[in-house]
Parts: C-alpha cells; sequence; structure tokens
C-alpha cells in the first residue's frame, strides 16, 4: 500500500505567504523522480505554522497534481483530537488515500489516552491511517502492546518510526505481523530499517535527491537480489553525510536551504524556526557536492 521513498515535502513561502505555484512544482519533481509518495502537511512541511486554510490547501494541491499516480499521504495529527478529526475528515474528502497522524505533543496522554485519540480519528475516517511516533518531539512513546491494540482498528494500517530504535522493527512485526506497514522516520537508519522488516521512508533527504532516495528503496527492498543489496548500500554510504547535515539544525531549515541552493524552492522558514548559520551553510554545501547533486 505504502512503501519505498515517500517525501515529508516541504511547504515553499513566499513573503510569508504559502507559494501554491512552488508546492506545484515540487510536487511535480517528485513525480518525475520517482519518489513512491507525498506527505504534504507535516513536521517538514512546518504544519505547526500554517494556517488552517494553507493545511487544508497544501493536501488538496498534492491531491490534484499527484492525480492519483502516487499516494498522498496527508499530515493531519494535533494535539487535540477535535482538530485531528477535522483535519483528517477534510483530508478525506479532498482525495488523499491516507493519513500521517502523530501522536500527541505536549498534553503527554498515557497509553490509554493514546488509544482512546486514535479510535476516535479511526472512527471518524475511513481511509488508512499512519501512526507517527515521535518521542523526542511529542514526549510521549506508544508502546508496541498499544500500537497492536490500534491495529485490531479498521483503519489502523501501520507506523512512521522515529524512535530512532531498530530493535522496534521486529518488536512490531512480531506482534503485528507483516501486513503492519512499517516506515522509518529517519532517513539515517534506512538501511537497517529495511532490512528488519521495514518498507519505505517517511524521508526528509528525499526533497533535495529524490531520484536516489527512489534508486536506494527499489535496490533495499529487493530482498535476495545481491547486486540489488549491494547497489543499495553503496547509494545508503553517499547519501549519507546529507542525511547528518540536513539535521545540524532543526528540521526543515536546513532542507530548505539546500531546496534553495538547488533552485527547488526558497529558504524562508516560519518563526519560531530561522535561516540556517554560516557554519551549517557550508555543511551542507559540502554534502551537496559529495553527492554531486551540486
Amino acid at each position: 500500500m505504502f512503501k519505498g521513498s515517500i517525501v515529508a515535502l516541504i511547504t515553499p513561502f513566499k513573503e510569508n505567504k504559502l507559494d501554491e505555484q512552488n508546492y506545484e512544482e515540487l510536487v511535480h519533481y517528485h513525480l518525475k523522480n520517482g519518489t513512491n509518495g507525498i506527505v504534504p502537511a507535516g513536521t517538514t512541511g512546518e504544519s505547526p505554522t500554517l494556517t488552517h486554510h494553507e493545511h487544508k490547501k497544501v493536501i488538496e494541491i498534492s491531491v490534484k497534481e499527484c492525480k492519483g499516480k502516487i499516494p498522498v499521504i496527508a499530515g493531519t495529527g494535533s494535539n487535540s483530537t477535535t482538530e485531528a478529526i477535522d483535519l483528517s475528515i477534510h483530508a478525506e474528502r479532498a482525495g488523499a488515500d491516507g493519513l500521517l497522524i502523530v501522536t500527541p505533543y505536549y498534553n503527554k496522554p498515557t497509553q490509554e489516552g493514546l488509544y482512546a485519540h486514535y479510535k476516535k480519528i479511526n472512527d471518524s475516517v475511513g481511509i488508512p491511517i499512519i501512526i507517527y511516533n515521535i518521542p523526542s518531539r511529542s514526549v510521549i512513546d506508544m508502546n508496541v502492546e498499544t500500537m497492536a491494540k490500534l491495529f485490531e482498528l479498521k483503519n489502523i494500517k501501520g507506523v512512521k518510526d522515529a524512535t530512532g530504535k531498530l530493535e522496534r522493527v521486529k518488536q512490531q512485526r512480531k506482534a503485528m505481523g507483516e501486513e503492519f506497514i512499517q516506515l522509518t522516520g529517519e532517513d539515517d537508519n534506512a538501511l537497517e530499517f529495511n532490512k528488519l522488516g521495514g518498507v519505505g521512508c517517511i524521508s526528509v533527504t528525499a526533497n533535495i535527491a529524490a531520484k536516489l532516495c527512489a534508486e536506494f528503496q527499489e535496490a533495499s527492498l529487493s530482498k535476495g537480489n545481491v547486486n540489488l543489496e549491494n547497489k543499495a548500500q553503496k547509494i545508503f554510504k553517499r547519501l549519507s553525510p546529507l542525511h547528518k547535515a540536513l539535521f545540524i539544525e532543526s528540521n526543515p531549515s536546513p532542507v530548505k536551504y539546500a531546496a534553495s541552493l538547488l533552485k527547488l524552492s526558497p529558504d524562508d522558514v516560519r518563526l519560531p524556526l530561522v535561516k540556517v548559520k554560516d557554519k551549517t551553510k557550508e555543511a551542507i554545501k559540502k554534502a551537496l557536492k559529495d553527492v554531486e547533486l551540486l
């Protein structure tokens, strides 16, 4: 259903307003370069500072421009269950193929609260839901037991795992089986993640290295083919410095700067994020040159 290189798409701004034309161009860049899916309005898309109108608009643009060629997994999470339901219902009506819903941040719900939150959303829509488990940003960590319980519901189909704990892949596979979709949220562990049973990555790096990320995922998911396994390792090694450079400062400031160097999009971000420092710029330039993108 959802696998391979799925981009957590940046949101371009022009004079601090959503640049719809540039957004459309970014979607087509991914269609041309083999990206397997689009995530509009995720953290990398600066969802915390998008207005509700903008949030819904980028989902609508993604669906319109993708035209069913690749799936659109709309970021519709919130620490308000009511708000998450509103955004999710809109995404479904707009034609999104799935929903990416982050664990509620700041509120620090219990595991019981997490279950109730996702169940309420599940019961309000009719399209697949991917749980986004990212303790580094949301403070809480959904445990495997809670995830397994949620997987019994009709729409809960998988997880974007940004825990950084590779042992979770096996634990979740054992608890939920192979049908449970496991996507990493961290580019720098994508190779091992897929070896352990993952099926792809919701990627930051794919914003600027779409073709390489798609080729890496295709090769890494081709089990039992030694040549393709070697190809995956080579591409991963090549991309590794870039993965690291894009997280020297808070995402998505670094990847937006990289996108500006490649003439894909401006490096404007919204407060409280700021543009990257000169030292970081040099590190990003070097990484892009090492990968032969610049």
